[in-house]
């Protein structure tokens, strides 16, 4: 069994896509919102900002990054995020990039930075402050969080949370999902983040859930580790109960420990 696949160790699977689904629509439905605001020229460099209620002043900006392995999923199936992100009073980006295997892993990481750079650019236009720019990602995304962290970055998150990432990019070509993006030797070696250099920044928080395969486990600890190394604020948590695929969800939820994770470093701006 291909400790990688997620629908292996997750039977219900699409019925946790079918939740994304519903619970998102009901975000957007609920929440003001302006969807499809563009960061970069491409057809996928989009994102979507969430507002709370009431005038909004120097408030906090979150981005969240979507997972898929790289290849799959949209920012439409995780408005249910800005959920936690808005009641604690802060602006939430949901994430678009373009998908592997039409580009390669350094478009997607330079469309990552582009987009955090954007934001805090323009942060002040939409009622946001960029001095308050915080960054969570989940499976891919919590791998292309390690970007904003890096010396390459072009922003300097306050506080980052890591859900489930992958950080160690060389079992992946022994999985399920190389034949359908082949990662590269070349890849592996620029993209894994335990490979990587950091800066002393802002604190990062890393989880996994209890019942997830033990890479997901065993590379969340070595990151946690890589950012201690480096001067980071870094801890790595396994989540009672959750699976890959509820942990996510559990982001929209600030009665559950991801959730409230979120909800704290949004409160207190970082």
């Amino acid at each position: 069994m291909d400790l990688f696949r997620t629908r292996d160790h997750v039977p219900d699977f699409d019925a946790y896509v079918e939740v994304y689904h519903k619970r998102s629509a009901a975000t957007r439905a609920r929440c003001r919102a302006e969807l499809d605001v563009a960061y970069g020229p491409g057809e996928l460099e989009r994102l979507d900002l969430f507002f709370p209620e009431g005038e909004v002043r120097a408030a906090p900006v979150h981005l969240f990054i979507h997972g898929g392995y790289w290849r799959m999923f949209d920012k439409s199936d995780f408005s249910f995020v800005a959920d936690t992100v808005v009641a604690a009073g802060g602006i939430a980006a949901i994430l678009n990039y373009s998908l592997m295997p039409a580009v390669r892993m350094e478009k997607i990481v330079r469309q990552v930075r582009a987009a955090a750079a954007w934001l805090c650019e323009n942060a002040a236009g939409f009622g946001g402050d960029p001095e308050k720019f915080t960054v969570s990602g989940h499976s891919a995304g919590g791998h292309l969080c390690a970007f904003l962290l890096d010396a390459d970055s072009p922003v300097r998150p306050k506080a980052t949370l890591m859900l489930s990432g992958i950080y160690e990019l060389e079992p992946l070509q022994h999985s399920f999902l190389q034949p359908e993006i082949g990662i590269t030797d070349e890849e592996v070696r620029r993209f894994s983040p335990l490979r990587l250099a950091y800066r002393p920044i802002g604190p990062a928080m890393l989880m996994a859930g209890v019942h997830e395969t033990e890479p997901f486990h065993e590379q969340g600890q070595a990151m946690a580790e890589t950012l201690q190394r480096d001067g980071l604020e870094a801890e790595f948590q396994s989540i009672p109960g959750a699976n890959h695929m509820s942990i996510v969800l559990d982001l929209g939820n600030a009665e559950t420990a991801p959730g409230r994770a979120l909800a704290q470093m949004v409160k207190r701006g970082a």
